[in-house]
């Protein structure tokens, strides 16, 4: 599973979105130094894409409390406008790729990210998680364990009937 931390090297963002087709990340953080990476909530791929268009809103990895963040995009900004010019964005997430500036530019995700998003326990029924999948309209689910640590994600695809029995099939024969 590809998870986003809540403070994501731009550098390190542009990798994941070249390296991956995936539509929407899982993001984590570490509730306290020694405890481990917990769910928070999820990010859409295209919103992570507006949110690179914005050079503005990089800030440096600092401690400083006299550092002032710029705002937050508008809500409108990230999920109401589309991509201008995909060439633009590849060319961007190019150059945050190999200039190494960007290495030491990080984005907050916090504000952008979906804190209500749902999850689903590592077992829960299939059944259920299809049903889920079914009436709320959802393109991925997160799975979590007892912990409520990312273990997985659940896409559209994965629940499509011939994919499913082949895999319950697998599962369920004997080794």
């Amino acid at each position: 599973v590809r998870v986003l931390h809540l403070k994501e090297s731009i550098a390190s963002l542009a990798r994941l979105l070249a390296s991956t087709s995936h539509g929407g990340f899982p993001v984590v953080c570490r509730p306290k130094p020694d405890h481990a990476e917990v769910f928070q909530g999820t990010i859409k791929r295209l919103e992570l894409c507006m949110l690179l268009e914005n050079e503005h809103i990089f800030e440096p990895e600092t401690n400083d409390e006299s550092f002032s963040p710029s705002p937050p995009l508008s809500y409108e900004k990230i999920t109401v406008e589309k991509l201008s010019n995909l060439s633009r964005l590849t060319m961007l997430l190019n150059r945050y790729t190999t200039d190494p500036r960007y290495q030491q530019l990080f984005i907050n995700l916090e504000p952008y990210i979906n804190k209500s998003a749902m999850s689903v326990q590592a077992h829960f029924s299939l059944q259920r998680t299809y049903i889920i999948f079914r009436t709320l309209g959802l393109r991925h689910l997160t799975v979590v364990d007892q912990q409520n640590r990312v273990v997985g994600v659940i896409t559209r695809k994965d629940l499509m009937p011939f994919p499913l029995e082949e895999r319950l099939r697998l599962q369920l024969a004997p080794q």
